[in-house]
């Protein structure tokens, strides 16, 4: 069972429902595990209990007061003792939200998890538990929510009567990313979980890392597929612009992300703008390129007052491609306007460009027009070499898996 989302276009209307994973159009086999268990109270025996403030647990990506986590691929990681590890999640969590986990850095796995239930996430039987080495204590714990319209609510942590939570800490180099269904992984298999942004983050292995990211939402502050509010006002917000945010929240005024309570960003990878650039998202009325650029060059500076001290990526935008001839054309969107906004602080030293065209070809391009997996596989690893050259960080995921279930290989040599 894998919760998806329904949208229309790239309407952030979302519908809850349970579905199968389709690879090319035929049903992808998959091997999600049913972690749920009964219910673990004070009085269980054989279980030690920490609130969803315990200050071993560390919590990836934007989470409200509330322990609800939003936007896209947020997670939760500790260190910990024993060998049972079990999360009660909280009447907020959206039902049957799709979640990846594992031990160290192990494979991923994959489990539907339910609003007000418990789920046992280790047990003593779980591989790779008794195999850890001196010098790789602590165990580890790491979740992910895959999805970016859903999430979680953390209501409690439970381990062994025996075992205590251990605080993990974080890298020292963090990088947020900012944009829209293309970052967020729209369509791809396991949506944020499969998508470039996530993949940057995770990819380097030794950094933190946020995806502010969501589908359908344009830049400039207009409702677009949707969204009610642009990024240039909601990415100073804690929630996202789903439906739950404003049933949890309201529309009023949803609660302000503490940035000063969060380790700045040393670089911020900004790609945004396809929406603005569609004429069908819905704005009324339609964004204009004037609004567009002003809504960019009024942006950097708020990121910059925030992180001042990070380096400003802007990411060149793809918009498709179109038959030519006997041949196929990368179509962009808003081509010179993000490259007049890159010339406008180039001076300034902390904004620079990254030019997309060439990476992906027409069949990196699903029917949703959006990224392949493989696609979303091509776009990070530009990325990262790019960040590695220009910035000097250097790769440190030598071993546990990224994208989860891209393990293609043909035993079929002749033909």
């Amino acid at each position: 069972m894998r919760l998806l989302s329904t949208l229309c276009g790239l309407a952030s209307l979302v519908t809850l429902s349970t579905s199968t994973i389709f690879q090319n159009g035929q049903e992808r086999e998959t091997h999600f595990i049913d972690t749920r268990v009964a219910p673990i109270t004070a009085n269980s025996t054989g279980w030690k209990t920490y609130g969803p403030n315990a200050t071993e647990l560390a919590y990836k990506g934007r989470w409200d007061s509330k322990h609800v986590s939003w936007w896209a691929a947020p997670g939760l990681k500790f260190g910990f003792e024993g060998q049972n590890v079990a999360i009660t999640f909280g009447n907020l969590t959206s039902q049957g939200v799709l979640v990846a986990y594992r031990l160290g850095g192990l494979d991923w796995h994959m489990s539907n998890v339910t609003a007000g239930a418990t789920h046992q996430f280790v047990s003593p039987s779980t591989p790779g538990l008794n195999l850890t080495q001196p010098w790789q204590f602590p165990l580890t714990f790491e979740l992910r929510v895959t999805n970016w319209a859903y999430g979680v609510q953390i209501a409690a942590v439970h381990l062994s009567t025996s075992s205590k939570l251990i605080k993990i800490p974080p890298y020292s180099k963090t990088i947020e990313f900012i944009g829209d269904s293309l970052t967020s992984g729209y369509s791809a298999t396991y949506e944020a979980f499969s998508g470039f942004g996530y993949n940057i983050g995770a990819g380097f292995g030794n950094v933190e890392f946020s995806i502010t990211a969501y589908p359908g939402i344009c830049l400039h502050d207009a409702d677009c597929w949707g969204n009610p509010r642009g990024q240039e006002y909601q990415w100073h917000r804690t929630p996202d612009t789903s439906p739950r945010a404003y049933q949890i929240w309201g529309a009023a005024d949803p609660p302000k992300w503490d940035f000063a309570a969060h380790p700045p960003a040393d670089i911020v990878i900004i790609n945004i703008g396809t929406n603005d650039n569609n004429t069908a998202n819905g704005a009324e009325p339609p964004v204009t390129r004037d609004q567009y650029l002003r809504s960019y060059l009024d942006f950097i500076p708020e990121v910059h007052a925030v992180y001042p001290k990070a380096q400003i990526v802007l990411m060149s935008l793809w918009n498709g491609f179109s038959a030519v001839g006997n041949s196929f054309v990368q179509t962009g969107a808003y081509t010179d306007e993000v490259y007049a906004v890159y010339k406008a602080f180039e001076s300034d030293g902390y904004v620079h460009y990254f030019n997309s065209t060439g990476i992906l070809q027409h069949n990196d391009i699903g029917p949703q027009w959006h990224p392949t997996d493989v696609g979303h596989v091509k776009i990070a690893s530009h990325v990262m070499q790019y960040i590695r050259l220009k910035f000097g960080w250097e790769f440190a995921a030598t071993g546990p898996e990224v994208q989860h279930e891209t393990l293609y290989w043909n035993d079929e040599v002749r033909y």
